[in-house]
């Protein structure tokens, strides 16, 4: 009897299982799952008592290289880039090697420099009778242009600048000796000698810059005893030079 009762009841809805008073029974597999239990890892019970075992995790991997194909042709070249900012400096580099000769220019236009120049003599001897009195010369050496005059003694300038002068004389004996070399009205130096029973050979020279227009020339000076100068016909005792040393344009 208590096999065709167990048939029927498990004949019954399972809605009809409260109405007949019978306790709750839990669900049982009657065989293993075929997927591991909702949780991974967990146990759960079986039928048989044994644990379930968490199956390791396989990822699938492909072969790139396999997939890979043949390699593109070059594309079009993009648009250059903005300037980016300047870097610092580098270091010097060395030094390059010297290179060829280069052509001969055009010639340039000549330098036009000035000259000037003079130099006289005087063979006579000179007394001086007036207070002042200008020294006229007679022999000529140099006289470029004809700067220089020689009945009036004078030199006049025509290139301005800076001029070399120097006078020369042979002194009388027992005279005194007394001359200035003059720019226009000024006395620029004086040459001087005593009397003396023995006649000497005196030079005074300078250099004195010249505007155009200016004049040098020598004046004798008298005071209480005789002003002489000697000279002879047949020697040049007495001579007064002078030339340009530097143009004003060039100072």
């Amino acid at each position: 009897m208590a096999a065709p009762g167990l048939l029927l009841l498990l004949a019954l809805p399972a809605g009809a299982w409260p109405r007949l008073g019978l306790p709750p029974r839990p669900c049982v597999h009657c065989c293993r799952p075929a997927w591991p239990p909702a949780t991974p890892g967990s146990p759960a019970p079986d039928g048989d008592g044994e644990k379930w075992v968490q199956l390791p995790h396989v990822r699938p991997t492909i072969d790139i290289s396999i997939l890979k194909g043949e390699k593109g042709e070059t594309g079009v070249r993009g648009r250059s880039g903005r300037s980016g900012k300047e870097g610092p400096p580098g270091s010097r580099g060395l030094r390059g090697r010297k290179g060829q000769k280069g052509q001969v220019g055009l010639p340039g236009t000549p330098c036009q420099r000035a000259y000037a120049a003079f130099s006289v003599g005087r063979r006579e001897g000179l007394h001086s009778t007036d207070a002042f009195q200008a020294v006229p010369f007679d022999t000529e050496l140099v006289n470029l242009d004809g700067a220089f005059d020689l009945a009036s003694g004078r030199f006049l300038c025509a290139a301005p600048g800076v001029y070399f002068l120097s006078l020369t004389v042979h002194t009388w004996n027992y005279k005194e000796t007394y001359l200035h070399i003059m720019c226009n009205q000024q006395a620029a130096a004086v040459l001087y000698a005593q009397p003396s029973e023995r006649s000497v050979m005196q030079t005074q020279s300078l250099l004195l810059p010249l505007a155009a227009g200016d004049t040098v020339w020598v004046r004798m000076f008298k005071r209480d005893q005789d002003n002489a100068i000697y000279g002879e016909p047949g020697d040049l005792y007495i001579t007064f030079s002078g030339h340009l040393v530097k143009p004003a344009a060039e100072l």
